[in-house]
């Protein structure tokens, strides 16, 4: 893109058209110390309360910058290139970063370890950039004392608390209020989907296991999904229309919200999954679209249960998972609690944490 002058007038051209960028938007952006704070990168003055009959009497090119005398006696040098970020209408810090569609021919992933000054690190960096590529990272090492869990999420951004507390001890236990607090095994499923708005990421942390079976399982719903839209594409455009109610009940607390199993951003790609068919109710509809809708969320689940999309771990003592909770479904194979302790725990965090950690680092380490 580029920036042009004319007549006292600023231009974009990106090739395919030249448009005016009006002086109000330029005079909003003025960053000079009297007008921006530096650390903070807030304006010290209120835009609303400029008069709208903005205008520039003189613009002029110089190098990267274009320099510019408002009416308002104001002057003011701004980088272009910041000024072609904001025309591109693209967050380029994540959505540059490709989703790996990938099934159960996934290897050799690489897994980080926990060290000093960690969180800080290119090592950080790399990691969350892995994580949104694949939807799930590993860290291993990740001290277990004194519920380290929160300390780690925090350090990226915030603990989400939910009902479950700030963060939860996934074992085996009397009167669960939730099947994952039994030995049983879990089929893939996404957490959490009668909340609105959905936990976006969750972290398990291994405490202990002591038992040979309760391994880890991840699918990836996006490689699922675009298959689907591939191969089945009336089931697809089905469960991506319908909206089914999720609800959870305890003796506390009622949750629930509507949604459609598949849902699309607004120019159709993929945005997030919902699975939890113990959890869901299908609305009433007529019956030749029943009868489509279960046939397309049969072939659903079978393609989330099939051994073809499915990977399989142990997560050892020290090791910590991270995963999009909008994109994967997680699941357990089931274990014998005479064989010992399973205990792992868990706490979610928000999009908001990742993305707001990947650019700080993005700046830190000028990438």
């Amino acid at each position: 893109m580029k920036i042009e002058l004319n007549q006292n007038k600023v231009f974009y051209n990106n090739g395919s058209e030249k448009k005016e960028i009006h002086p109000f938007w330029l005079r909003e952006r003025v960053n000079g110390e009297e007008y921006l704070d530096k650390g903070t990168q807030q304006r010290l003055f209120d835009p609303t309360s400029l008069s709208s009959d903005i205008s520039i009497n003189k613009a002029n090119i110089n190098e990267n910058y274009l320099e510019i005398d408002f009416n308002d006696g104001v002057t003011s040098k701004l980088e272009i290139d910041k000024i072609a970020l904001e025309f591109s209408k693209e967050d380029i810090v994540i959505k540059s970063i490709e989703k790996t569609k990938w099934d159960s021919r996934l290897k050799n992933i690489k897994n980080f370890q926990y060290q000093k000054d960690f969180y800080e690190s290119k090592e950080m960096h790399d990691l969350l950039v892995s994580f949104y590529q694949y939807g799930f990272v590993i860290i291993k090492n990740i001290p277990t004392s004194k519920n380290y869990i929160v300390e780690f999420a925090n350090s990226i951004g915030s603990v989400r608390r939910t009902n479950f507390g700030e963060y939860f001890n996934v074992k085996s236990k009397p009167d669960p209020n939730d099947l994952a607090y039994t030995s049983l095994a879990l089929a893939p499923h996404t957490d959490n989907p009668y909340r609105n708005p959905v936990p976006c990421i969750q972290l398990l942390h291994c405490i202990e296991s002591k038992v040979s079976g309760g391994l880890s399982s991840l699918v990836d719903g996006y490689t699922v999904t675009e298959e689907l839209r591939s191969k089945f594409p009336e089931f697809y455009e089905i469960l991506t229309e319908v909206k089914v109610r999720f609800r959870f009940i305890d003796k506390e607390v009622i949750l629930e919200t509507i949604s459609p199993l598949i849902e699309l951003n607004d120019d159709k790609s993929f945005k997030q999954v919902r699975f939890s068919p113990r959890l869901d109710y299908v609305p009433i509809l007529d019956k030749e679209k029943l009868n489509l809708y279960y046939q397309a969320r049969k072939k659903l689940s079978e393609m989330y249960n099939s051994e073809k999309y499915r990977i399989e771990f142990k997560l050892e003592p020290k090791d910590l998972i991270m995963m999009d909770n909008h994109r994967l479904l997680h699941g357990r194979t089931s274990y014998e609690t005479k064989e010992g302790e399973r205990f792992l725990q868990g706490c979610y965090i928000d999009f908001d944490s990742t993305e707001g950690k990947l650019r700080h680092l993005k700046r830190k380490f000028n990438l």
